[in-house]
């Protein structure tokens, strides 16, 4: 199953232009790099939608923790640990 993760933007790490930027996400403490083209106005601190390491929107943190926490007692987050 695809799905998109909720997890919040911690930094931006790297900005080649306006457009291309890369960013650190936490997913409840696990560190992705991921592709931040698709939502030019995030900022760190947000909640992005991730799928497949690219955040497709950025969400409300309630809705953002709330849905995290449905997709973990789903065991949909396995991948995620190291």
């Amino acid at each position: 199953m695809c799905l998109a993760i909720p997890g919040k933007l911690v930094a931006i790490t790297e900005e080649l232009d306006e457009t291309f930027r890369i960013g650190k996400v936490s997913f409840d403490g696990i560190m992705k790099k991921v592709n931040l083209t698709m939502v030019p106005e995030a900022k760190a601190g947000d909640y992005v939608l991730v799928h497949v390491g690219a955040a497709i929107q950025v969400v409300d943190e309630a809705e953002a923790r709330e849905t995290f926490d449905l997709l973990k007692k789903m065991g949909e987050l396995d991948e995620l640990t190291p």
